[in-house]
C-alpha cells in the first residue's frame, strides 16, 4: 500500500509505541468504551446497513457495528496497520461473525468501491491523516448520496485529564519535547470543532454539525491500574520515548498521575472527565 501518510502507517503498523495498542487493547477498549457507545449511538446504525469504519484498530468498533446491522448489513473496516486487521480479523472469527470485512487502507487515498455505503464511523481513528479535507472528501466518495459520517475525536488538552495529567507528569520528570503544530496529525489534532468543521465543509460536506460532548471515562482497574496505563500508552509514553527514559521514569511518572487521579475517586468509583467531540455530515445527494 502507497499511504500519503508514512510517517503514521510506520508509528501505527511498526513502532512500539503503536504495538502498546494491541498489549493493551482490553484496557483501552474498556475506557474508552463511553466513546465508542456514543459515536453508535448517534450514528443510528440499524438492521441491513452497510457501514464504513474508519481506523478500526483492533476491531471493537467493528465488532459493535457488525452486531448492530446484523446478518443482513455489512462493514468494511479500514486502518493503516496491518497488525491491528490481523487482529481485528481474528476477533470477529472468535465472535462468529461473519457480516464484515477487513481492509488495509490510507483512508485518505485508498479508492474504496463508491456509493456504496450508508454510513462511515470512526471513534479516534480520523484524526491521524497528513490532509484532512482530502480524507474527507475520499471517504465521503465510498458513501450513499445522503449517507452519514459520525466521527469522534479528542477535544482540547485543557478539558481531558486523561491527556493532561500525564503529560505532565512526565514532560517534569523529563523535560519538554519537541512542540509541534497544534493542528498536526496526532490525537489531539481535532480539538477545534470550527476547524474540524471547516474541513468538513470544505470537503463538500452537507448538513455538518460539531459538538463538544462531556463524558466520564471509567479507566482501568482503578487509580493505580488506569495510571499505569497512561503511563505506558498516550502522552506520557511520548515523552518518555523522546528522551529514551527508563523504567525508573515509568514508575515515576505513574506515581504522580495516580497522586493526581485520585481526585477522580468518589462513592460510585472511579472516572476520569472527559470532552469528546463529536462531528457529524452527510454526502452531498
Amino acid at each position: 500500500m502507497t499511504s500519503a501518510n508514512e510517517e503514521q502507517a510506520e508509528y501505527w503498523g511498526q513502532s512500539e509505541n503503536g504495538a502498546k495498542w494491541l498489549t493493551y487493547e482490553n484496557q483501552l477498549d474498556h475506557a474508552f468504551d463511553p466513546v465508542l457507545d456514543l459515536v453508535l449511538d448517534r450514528a443510528r446504525l440499524a438492521p441491513g446497513m452497510t457501514v464504513l469504519d474508519i481506523g478500526c484498530g483492533t476491531g471493537i468498533s467493528t465488532l459493535a457495528a457488525a452486531r448492530k446491522v446484523g446478518s443482513n448489513g455489512r462493514v468494511l473496516a479500514a486502518d493503516i496497520s496491518q497488525p491491528f486487521l490481523d487482529r481485528a480479523a481474528t476477533r470477529a472469527a472468535d465472535q462468529g461473525l461473519g457480516n464484515l470485512n477487513f481492509q488495509f487502507a490510507d483512508a485518505q487515498t485508498f479508492e474504496f468501491p463508491p456509493d456504496q455505503m450508508d454510513a462511515a464511523i470512526s471513534r479516534f481513528g480520523v484524526m491521524f491523516f497528513e490532509d484532512s479535507v482530502a480524507a474527507f472528501a475520499n471517504i465521503a466518495k465510498a458513501l450513499k448520496p445522503g449517507g452519514q459520517m459520525t466521527f469522534a475525536a479528542w477535544g482540547p488538552l485543557d478539558v481531558n485529564p486523561w491527556f493532561k495529567l500525564p503529560h505532565i507528569a512526565a514532560v517534569k520528570r523529563l523535560g519538554h519535547p519537541p512542540r509541534v503544530d497544534r493542528y498536526a496529525p496526532g490525537p489531539l489534532a481535532f480539538h477545534d470543532l470550527d476547524h474540524v468543521a471547516g474541513m468538513m465543509a470544505q470537503a463538500g460536506l452537507t448538513d455538518v454539525t460539531a459538538k463538544a460532548v462531556t463524558l466520564k471515562l471509567p479507566g482501568y482497574g482503578g487509580v493505580e491500574g488506569s495510571a499505569a496505563l497512561c503511563a505506558r500508552v498516550g502522552p506520557a509514553a511520548r515523552v518518555i520515548a523522546h528522551f529514551e527514559g527508563d523504567e525508573d521514569d515509568f514508575e515515576a511518572i505513574q506515581s504522580a498521575v495516580a497522586k493526581e487521579f485520585q481526585r477522580f475517586l468518589s462513592d460510585t468509583g472511579f472516572h476520569i472527565p472527559a470532552v469528546i467531540n463529536l462531528y457529524q455530515a452527510l454526502r452531498s445527494e
